[in-house]
This record gives C-alpha cells, structure tokens and sequence, in this order.
C-alpha cells in the first residue's frame, strides 16, 4: 500500500533537499519509491513542488486529492498545495509566509494567518514555528529538517532510516546540526490549528 507525499514550498527553502532525504531513507529500508519535481522560477521564490510516492509501483505523479501527507514550507503555499491531500490528509505547515511582490504593487491588504487558515477549510493544520526552532537548533537554514522531523511521526519510514539518510545527503560540516533540527522539530509540540477557532 502506497503513502504519497507532497513537499511544497518556495525556492531556496530546501523542498527538493528533504525529498532527497525521503528518497535515500526509502532505499535505506529497501522500499520502493518514485519522485516528481517542479521548480520552474525557484530562484525568484517560485513555487517549488516535490511528489514522493513510497512503495508505488506506478507512476511518479500523485493524482490531486489522494495524497496522505502535505509537507509545506510556507502557509501560503500550504493553501495552495492543500488541493493534493485527500480528505483525511495531514498537513504539517511552517508557520512563516512570504506575502507575493503582486499584493504590495496592487496595494493589497497583506493576508494574515487566520486568512490563510480560513481558506483551508475544516481541515486541521499542525503549525510548527519552524524558523524559531531552527534558530534555537543553530541555524535557520535548518527549518526544513525541522519540518521533516515534525511530520516524521506521520511518515511510514524508521527514525534511524531517515537520521542516516540526512548524513548521507547533507554536507558533512552540517550534519550534527541538521540532525539536531531534526530532533528538536521530533520533539516540538505542533499548534494544531482550526479556521473556526
């Protein structure tokens, strides 16, 4: 039985970097696993979408409303992406968001949080502050090893199998650290929030 996974985010936030991770974990246990990618104009902070999908025989693409997981980076991403998930989906979101250049040229009131949480629905969200939890781990680079850690629980793969495909992936100087973050986003208490609170 297959767990599909989508990881979004903006360019430069390490999406295809943690379904790299996912991907090397996969091989670790020996299951089989498909990727898919779209980072058209990252480097601009586009949008960035990696599709993981762990023990599929089939193709690498998850057909929209059928994923399990929802892995964002960013909460206006996080309503973007949320067409993916299936009904009874987890989402774990980054509590940060990066409002577009085009709200501020059309002198747009800014979205806050509890917008973008109304534009989810009923659909519960776990919101991690994964930028304070990336300072206190030594670097806020480190937000999407947070994130990863924080869905790991979610996730059908071993803590040991994605600890060791961290060290596999990220550069040697940074791997006490990375696996830091992700300790702490295991341990951080996720502020599960409602559009109707």
């Amino acid at each position: 039985m297959s767990f599909d996974i989508m990881i979004v985010g903006i360019g430069g936030q390490g999406t295809i970097l943690t379904s790299n991770i996912l991907g090397k974990a996969c091989v670790i246990e020996g299951i089989p696993v498909r990727g898919a990618e779209t980072h058209g104009m990252a480097q601009r902070g586009g949008s960035v979408e990696s599709q993981i999908r762990i023990d599929q025989e089939f193709g690498p693409l998850i057909p929209p409303g059928t994923a399990d997981l929802l892995i964002s980076f960013d909460l206006m991403e996080t309503v973007r992406a949320a067409h993916w998930l299936k009904p009874d989906g987890h989402i774990y979101s980054g509590r940060e968001y990066v409002v577009p250049t085009s709200v501020f040229m059309q002198d747009l009131p800014a979205p806050t949080e509890q917008m973008l949480l109304e534009m989810l629905g009923d659909r519960p969200v776990n919101i991690i502050d994964s930028k304070k939890i990336a300072e206190e781990a030594g670097n806020v680079l480190t937000q999407n090893i947070v994130m990863l850690g924080a869905a790991s629980p979610a996730i059908p793969l071993k803590k040991e199998s994605l600890q060791e495909a961290i060290r596999n992936t990220v550069p040697s100087k940074t791997i006490d650290l990375n696996l830091r973050a992700f300790e702490m986003g295991i341990n951080t208490e996720n502020d599960v929030k409602y559009s109707d609170e």
